[in-house]
């Protein structure tokens, strides 16, 4: 049995003609079972040996606190959080953004890697970074059309490279080209989309017809966005806290992503039933549904005037202040049915 990603890709690719999509590529580079970048037991998150990259759950209780008190907030002065429960999907193995939530609301539980999305009849659906971890597509308009990107090994080097397919892979793919996009544009512009994203938002929101809200923070931008300014795409890798562009080097060893398409998951949100789907900065999302809580952090660390105080405000800064992750993030919400 194949014990290493890259044998897993060698396999995948001859079924195929010695090429595979950008999007398969990525998806057994960091979900492959057992030797996947996301399905090895392993410390991704934090500044830790070994580490790739930081996110908000990292900031530590704060981040729970806040979350919880908004996603409280959006259910309105009518609804009692005690009836709702509080699920997050996607935390990291070991981790999770739920003591405070087991506070307000009537039970907290994780939904991990692997773990069947199952909503109850009430709840509250929080996700961290779970959209831009997607497998994704690779697309460039070259020659007058766009095309899509695939990976092959070098036969002088034997490493994986980036290689425009024959055709594009998928008709869902053929049609979001042929529906959404310009057909006459600059060559060599890229975009990265993951219609996987798009994929799994729709489980979450529509498996069940479950009430409440969901509260997803990401980093992302609308397609307009990214065909007005980002000709290179969005994929990055991450290896030990350094961006990269070398997406095919060492697969299953680094992180891949892409920023998230907002005004795509937004319609999927919207097309399931929740109406007022929207995204705002983290800060504006803090800052209007979370206020009374900051205040009371403000108050409380403003009197005790200690180490411990100065940690909690310089951690509350991270997360809203515009120059940090309150600009860098972005939040997409919504409520259905109360």
């Amino acid at each position: 049995m194949p014990e290493s990603v890259d044998s897993l890709l060698k396999i995948a690719a001859e079924k195929n003609g010695g090429i595979l999509s950008f999007r398969d590529f990525s998806e057994i580079a960091l979900f492959a079972p057992r030797v996947g970048y996301y399905s090895r037991q392993q410390q991704r998150v934090g500044f830790g040996a070994g580490t790739d990259f930081y996110t908000a759950s990292e900031v530590g209780e704060i981040f729970g606190i806040l979350v919880a008190a908004a996603a409280a907030t959006m259910l309105g002065h009518n609804a009692n959080p005690k009836e709702f429960s509080f699920v997050e999907i996607g935390a990291e193995p070991g981790k999770d953004n739920l003591a405070a939530a087991r506070q307000i609301f009537a039970e907290a539980k994780a939904i991990r890697l692997g773990e069947k999305i199952e909503i109850p009849e009430k709840a509250v659906v929080f996700a961290n970074e779970l959209f831009d971890a997607q497998p994704f597509h690779r697309l460039v308009f070259a020659g007058g059309e766009w095309r899509e990107i695939g990976v092959a090994t070098d036969p002088a080097t034997g490493q994986w490279r980036e290689k425009i397919l024959p055709h594009i892979s998928t008709e869902k793919l053929r049609e979001f080209v042929t529906t959404n996009l310009p057909q006459q544009n600059e060559d060599g512009w890229h975009l990265d989309i993951s219609l996987d994203a798009e994929t799994l938002l729709e489980k979450i929101l529509a498996t069940t017809v479950w009430r409440g809200a969901f509260v997803f923070h990401d980093y992302g931008k609308t397609l307009a966005d990214c065909m007005e300014s980002f000709p290179a795409g969005t994929a990055r890798a991450y290896f030990r806290h350094t961006l990269s562009n070398e997406l095919t080097t060492n697969p299953g060893e680094q992180d891949l992503t892409c920023h998230v398409l907002w005004d795509r998951l937004s319609g999927v949100a919207k097309k399931c039933g929740f109406a007022d789907a929207r995204v705002q900065r983290q800060e504006a999302f803090f800052m209007e549904h979370a206020l009374a809580e900051i205040g009371k952090i403000v108050a409380h660390d403003s009197r005790e005037r200690n180490v411990e105080a100065m940690r909690r405000r310089n951690k509350l800064m991270e997360l809203i202040h515009p120059a940090k992750m309150g600009h860098a993030f972005q939040v997409l919400t919504g409520t259905r049915g109360i």
